[in-house]
């Protein structure tokens, strides 16, 4: 991908293939950018997959802790219900859903993106994860909390959310390469150019003509920074995650 995108148009399908591109092309990323509103596609996968990502460690933590730590009625109920919602394919409840939101008129918006990505299927998942982790932090931790005067809210915000640092890492890993990458419903919803996001964008470049893939590969490369910043700034709550315990 990244010997390709600084190729020339004539030498990308060229058999046997030419590992070292003659002359390196750089202006493949200017002409990128110069031809293609690519910074905008760029902009809208970035902030909904960030809005995404924090909008689902946020509700996850708060229900995967009342799950594993409160009592309330039908709560083992409530929980396999969530369960059971993982199993319903996202494509048996696309012409549904795009009925529903297209009554509320966010059709062509970036709303059913985020929204449904936080309280659905990803946020189901999201609280499944954090659930379990919650689970392995020992009971004695909150009890000592309480006697001191411990609200739950405190006791979630204090106390066990520091704790689960390595699993809303893994989550936020997880959640935010799902977003980035994501193609069935932005093209079910998108309709504008403008508000596409990259996933649509590298669709672009295939057309009736064949495939522009020096451009794409370009595209490409620009597309996997967003990704392994993330990894690498979370990849050391994410391995220690491994070997954590409730009690540190």
């Amino acid at each position: 991908m990244a010997i390709t995108s600084v190729k020339d148009f004539s030498q990308v399908f060229v058999t046997p293939p030419q590992w070292i591109p003659n002359p390196f092309k750089w202006v493949n990323y200017v002409e990128l950018f110069e031809r293609y509103p690519y910074h905008l596609y760029f902009f809208n996968s970035l902030y909904i997959a960030v809005l995404v990502t924090a909008g689902t460690c946020i509700v996850a933590s708060m229900a995967g802790y009342a799950i594993a730590k409160l009592s309330f009625p039908l709560k083992n109920g409530i929980f396999l219900l969530l369960l059971s919602s993982m199993m319903i394919p996202n494509e048996s409840t696309a012409i549904p859903l795009f009925v529903w939101f297209g009554n509320l008129g966010v059709v062509d918006t970036h709303f059913p993106l985020i929204v449904p990505a936080i309280l659905g299927a990803g946020g189901t998942f999201g609280v499944f994860l954090m659930r379990q982790f919650f689970l392995t932090i020992p009971n004695e931790l909150g009890e000592a909390a309480r006697i001191d005067g411990c609200s739950p809210l405190r006791l979630y915000w204090n106390i066990m959310l520091p704790l689960a640092t390595p699993a809303i890492a893994t989550l936020s890993i997880l959640t935010f390469l799902g977003s980035w990458n994501e193609f069935f419903d932005p093209l079910i919803y998108l309709h504008s150019s403008e508000l596409y996001t990259i996933p649509l964008a590298l669709a672009m470049f295939t057309d009736e003509g064949g495939v522009k893939g020096h451009l794409m590969m370009a595209a490409s490369m620009v597309a996997t920074v967003p990704i392994l910043t993330v990894f690498f700034v979370a990849q050391r709550h994410f391995i220690e995650g491994i070997s954590m315990s409730g009690v540190k």
